[in-house]
């Protein structure tokens, strides 16, 4: 969708036109189900059966307002979510919640390219100490020296592979009937797995890094089609905000699926069969293979590695445009290597840190816990910050907060500060 002038944008074929228009909303949703998320929804799924399932249509909602003010503060204030903040917010704040984001996301892109070697190894026999170089370089290659247009359909498109997860659940062949009673009159528990459970897929869900990228990949979107100033990006019409809607409700939909159908897939297989403790998307995709047979082992695996191309960008990408939008430095992902050369060393090191504790041998399940911690940490007053930044009508203008969204943006805060309450709760 990059570079295309405004005109091609609005074609008389609504199909076209909404292909056409699909873009960070579509890329943030694909890349909330990296292989770290496939993990959590796995064990969901393992554990306890069904029991999941309600949370896609409970968190779908609250995804789009919370991501849809992200995008909105992008487009109208023509900046990244970090800068809007600096701008009218105490600085120290957003220092640290950019500190704890880099942080978060290296634990974070150090299990996904765990999992993704894990992967590997499985269809090709090749070591983990092999592949984990390969891979991480190959992102950073990739997402250096492409062009930004070259790069946006790169991720666009690999979003596609998301769709294994669908297929493998029908391969799974789930009882349909009880599918329909989890997913529509939950039975719901209060023992400590049920809501341990419960807020992982919800921190899952709902991660500091998606609300960064979001806003970031809407001014790089912005840049492609010539606005290169802030004052030229500055402002949102109509049809921009409404696009900007739909591309973002289509994103979280279709994340929400996915973690939808690896629930099912996982709860009718491995909960059926008595498998309910695994610790990864390896075991999960081990232990499907004899119950819903090579295709379901295949689609699973091979979903793996496509994600983890899909996040690991999204996720380096988003640490690296934060930090830069707080020190001022240029940033964006059409700058070479050497106009850019402080933004994509903090991209650089983001994926090479997460590549040396995969080397040094570092526990993937520690460094998801560790990244999950950081994240309760960062999230709920991170989403307080965006909901103000949303309503302050000195930023917004006439774009702020509508009552659905204030509704649900609240909800959503609300949720993550009582999640982030549990989570602690359970720790100690």
């Amino acid at each position: 969708m990059s570079g295309l002038q405004e005109t091609d944008r609005h074609s008389h074929n609504p199909l076209v036109r909404y292909f056409r228009i699909l873009g960070p909303g579509l890329v943030t949703g694909a890349a909330d189900d990296d292989p770290s998320g496939i993990t959590t929804y796995s064990v969901a799924g393992a554990s306890l059966g069904y029991g999941m399932l309600w949370m896609a249509l409970a968190t779908f909602p609250l995804m789009v307002a919370v991501q849809l003010i992200c995008a909105r503060i992008g487009l109208v204030t023509g900046r990244g979510l970090a800068a809007a903040i600096r701008s009218h917010y105490p600085r120290p704040f957003i220092y640290g919640a950019c500190l704890l984001l880099l942080v978060a996301n290296v634990f974070n892109i150090a299990a996904d390219l765990s999992g993704m070697a894990d992967v590997t190894h499985m269809l090709t026999g090749v070591p983990p100490l092999a592949s984990v170089p390969v891979l991480g370089f190959l992102i950073l290659l990739t997402t250096i020296y492409a062009t930004y247009a070259s790069f946006a359909q790169y991720l666009k498109w690999l979003t596609a592979v998301l769709f294994a997860y669908i297929v493998t659940a029908f391969l799974a062949r789930p009882d349909w009937r009880q599918v329909a009673l989890a997913t529509f009159v939950p039975r719901l528990h209060w023992d400590p797995l049920y809501v341990t459970t419960m807020v992982a897929v919800l921190g899952t869900t709902i991660s500091p890094y998606l609300f960064f990228w979001q806003a970031s990949h809407e001014v790089e979107e912005e840049k492609a089609r010539g606005r290169r100033t802030v004052a030229q990006r500055r402002g949102a019409t109509a049809h921009e905000l409404a696009d900007a809607r739909l591309d973002v409700a289509t994103g979280m939909f279709f994340s929400n699926l996915v973690m939808f159908f690896i629930i099912l897939a996982t709860g009718a297989t491995l909960h059926g069969s008595g498998r309910v403790e695994i610790e990864s998307a390896r075991q999960a995709a081990e232990a499907l293979r004899p119950l819903a047979g090579d295709g379901a082992y295949l689609l699973f695996t091979v979903g793996l590695i496509g994600t983890g191309l899909l996040a690991v960008p999204v996720l380096a990408g988003s640490a690296s445009f934060a930090i830069a939008e707080v020190f001022g430095w240029r940033s964006g992902l059409d700058l070479t290597p050497r106009r850019g050369r402080r933004f994509y060393l903090v991209f650089a090191g983001a994926v090479v840190a997460g590549m040396a504790l995969n080397l040094a041998g570092t526990n993937p399940i520690r460094m998801l816990f560790l990244s999950a911690v950081l994240n309760g940490l960062l999230a709920p007053p991170l989403l307080l910050l965006v909901m103000l930044v949303g309503n302050n009508r000195a930023i917004m203008g006439e774009h702020a907060n509508g009552p659905w969204l204030n509704l649900l943006g609240w909800l959503a805060t609300a949720l993550m500060f009582l999640a982030a309450v549990a989570f602690f709760v359970t720790l100690v």
